[in-house]
């Protein structure tokens, strides 16, 4: 089974988004992902809440937690969003980077513009690398 790492600075929103679509779309025999952050927040953020609701993920309970190297080490691949040089370079772990906008303190509208670019960059990835539910 292939592990995922998504991962943003503070583990509250864009992360905690690309990990739930993942583990939503992908064959959990064929990969898992999860999401951390370089300076993890106290909890996801309400707005990143509230949009994830709207189509049907429940992120309450999720909790941010740091991004080590330990975590990265046992992962295939490492889908950074925002932390730049802060994210490990693990030897032998690929590495991709998504230019994506914080969602944090944006009105809903444009929360949701990022959800939606999450889910779809998800999905391309899960399908690239056929790891999709149902694939052969």
């Amino acid at each position: 089974m292939t592990r995922v790492i998504f991962a943003c600075v503070h583990n509250a929103g864009r992360s905690q988004m690309a990990a739930a679509f993942f583990n939503a779309l992908a064959d959990p025999d064929r990969a898992r992902a999860v999401s951390a952050g370089t300076e993890p927040a106290a909890r996801v953020h309400p707005e990143v809440v509230d949009v994830m609701r709207e189509v049907g993920v429940e992120l309450t309970r999720a909790t941010p937690q740091r991004l080590t190297d330990a975590l990265v080490r046992d992962a295939r691949l490492l889908v950074t969003m925002g932390c730049g040089e802060s994210c490990p370079l693990v030897p032998g772990v690929e590495r991709a980077d998504w230019d994506l906008a914080d969602p944090k303190g944006q009105p809903l509208e444009r929360v949701r513009q990022i959800r939606d670019d999450i889910r779809d960059r998800v999905a391309a990835l899960v399908r690239a690398r056929e790891w999709q539910r149902g694939a052969s």
